[in-house]
């Protein structure tokens, strides 16, 4: 079936439930690991239209939403230092640490700045010759490239002043973390197109062959996800475990050569702790040798070791699929966008916030009939 020439018609994507219904015959669990197909899913109340046989999972698929509490500590006492420039995305700036937030830094006489890519941090190195300027590099590998080439044109410029706090992650290890751990009920995935158009898919290969499980590289409107989710099933029903591109208008198998040489030039493979998930060995990229000198660890010392803390938020269950936002006892009460308890109802991609913004109104009124 192809229905990519009717892209956008709500005609197709109502024949294509039905495909889905037609083709499943058995319980099936898949999991996006992607905030961006999150947010589409529950806007559209995709999961709603799937039959009952069928259940999504919302994986780990939000990097603001992954990065250690560490980091978010590092970063806040950087920014605390006198001298010192700290910018940094906005999903950033409201993320708990220990102690608050980089905005309750800024509230407290920290200069933190916010910015929405790279070089504008750069350019407030050069505008700023006499401040430290650190950006906090956080994200999976759609803004590596970026960040890479901008700690290329620090080094070419000179800025002796630009420095980077990094926490980049690698999706393809997560999925691994997540297929290994004992209590894992994922028996497909959909991949995360935009990290497909700059990695390609070669490296899901070996996991779907690995651990048996059909990966579907995915896009993020609803005929999209609908068919990713059919193209899954369709493998499960036949016994296969493949890697499929359903956002071929996008992705190709190799993804952008020259991203990744620039990615390949600037980082290194690291361990990396996942806010909810541990650590997860080479599922990071950190600074390569080459590009110490713009290390803010090298300038303002490591980040501590992780440390996990108590709480009624269940936000790392929610990110290793285990619950749904729902299920958290907190969730719609204490926990809102307004006064929120964990990170996945603070970043516009977390699993959290989509419940709230799109589905909060359900709970409300299941709340007000048992009353």
């Amino acid at each position: 079936m192809k229905f990519r020439d009717e892209y956008r018609d709500s005609e197709a994507a109502r024949r294509m439930v039905d495909a889905i219904a037609r083709t499943v015959t058995r319980p099936w669990t898949l999991m996006e690991v992607c905030g961006g197909q999150t947010h589409s899913i529950v806007r559209f109340g995709i999961d709603q239209l799937l039959p009952e046989r069928i259940t999504l999972l919302h994986g780990p698929g939000c990097p603001v939403c992954v990065t250690p509490v560490s980091y978010v500590d590092k970063a806040i006492e950087v920014a605390s230092r006198p001298g010192v420039v700290l910018c940094s995305f906005g999903d950033m700036m409201r993320v708990p640490g220990t102690h608050g937030s980089l905005l309750t830094a800024k509230s407290r006489g920290a200069d933190v700045r916010l910015v929405y890519s790279p070089t504008e941090a750069l350019e407030v190195a050069r505008s700023e010759p006499q401040r430290e300027v650190v950006f906090f590099a956080v994200g999976f590998e759609t803004t590596a490239p970026a960040n890479a080439m901008a700690a290329i044109q620090a080094r070419r410029e000179g800025l002796g002043n630009f420095a980077m706090l990094v926490s980049q992650v690698l999706v393809p290890p997560a999925i691994m973390a997540i297929l290994a751990a004992p209590e894992n009920q994922v028996q497909g995935f959909l991949a995360a197109g935009h990290v497909c158009t700059v990695m390609g898919y070669q490296a899901y290969r070996p996991i779907a062959e690995q651990w048996q499980v059909p990966i579907v590289v995915t896009g993020f409107e609803p005929l999209d996800i609908l068919e990713g989710i059919y193209r899954c099933v369709m493998q499960l029903e036949q016994g296969r475990a493949e890697v499929e591109n359903q956002y071929s208008r996008v992705v190709r198998r190799d993804g952008n050569a020259a991203a990744q040489a620039a990615m390949r030039e600037v980082f290194r493979v690291t361990p990396r702790c996942w806010r909810g998930m541990g650590e997860i060995p080479e599922s990071g990229l950190a600074l390569a040798d080459a590009f110490a000198d713009l290390d803010a660890e090298h300038r303002f010392g490591p980040v501590a070791a992780e440390q996990e803390t108590g709480s009624e938020c269940l936000s790392g269950l929610v990110l290793r699929g285990e619950r749904k936002p729902p299920d958290c006892p907190a969730f719609g009460k204490q926990c809102t966008p307004d006064h929120p308890l964990g990170v996945t109802m603070i970043s516009s991609e977390g699993a959290c916030a989509a419940y709230y913004r799109y589905r909060n109104h359900q709970r409300q009124v299941a709340v007000g009939s048992e009353q």
